[in-house]
């Protein structure tokens, strides 16, 4: 197994990586809108939110050595499924090989965020 690290996605918070390589498998923990300049969230809509999980996804996906066209699989979590509609339209911008995905509405984010997303990916 390879840790991935990047300076330019958020540290992790907790006991755990970025992601892990294993094999030809990419496995990236969830990504909420911490700005990584900042140290924490900084966008206040749920659009704004979306953006900043999708840009620290592509961090740590280019510090992989890959990108958004591999992922094959995501799992997105809401704290308010109200907010669906206008997180797709975010997602939809930047997941365009249309992964496969589960999205939930949960009870809390961590740090009050809005939306969180992990991911899957091939590299190879």
């Amino acid at each position: 197994m390879q840790i991935i690290h990047t300076a330019n996605a958020p540290a992790a918070v907790g006991p755990y990586s970025q992601a892990i390589k294993a094999g030809n498998t990419l496995y990236l923990s969830g990504q909420i809108a911490i700005n990584p300049a900042a140290g924490k969230i900084v966008a206040a809509t749920i659009e704004e939110q979306a953006e900043q999980c999708c840009q620290n996804i592509e961090a740590v996906l280019k510090e992989a050595g890959t990108d958004m066209s591999r992922v094959v699989k995501t799992t997105c979590f809401l704290a308010e499924i109200a907010d669906f509609k206008a997180f797709n339209d975010v997602y939809a911008r930047h997941f365009i090989s249309k992964p496969a995905r589960s999205c939930v509405a949960v009870k809390d984010l961590p740090a009050g965020a809005l939306c969180e997303i992990e991911a899957i990916v091939v590299t190879e």
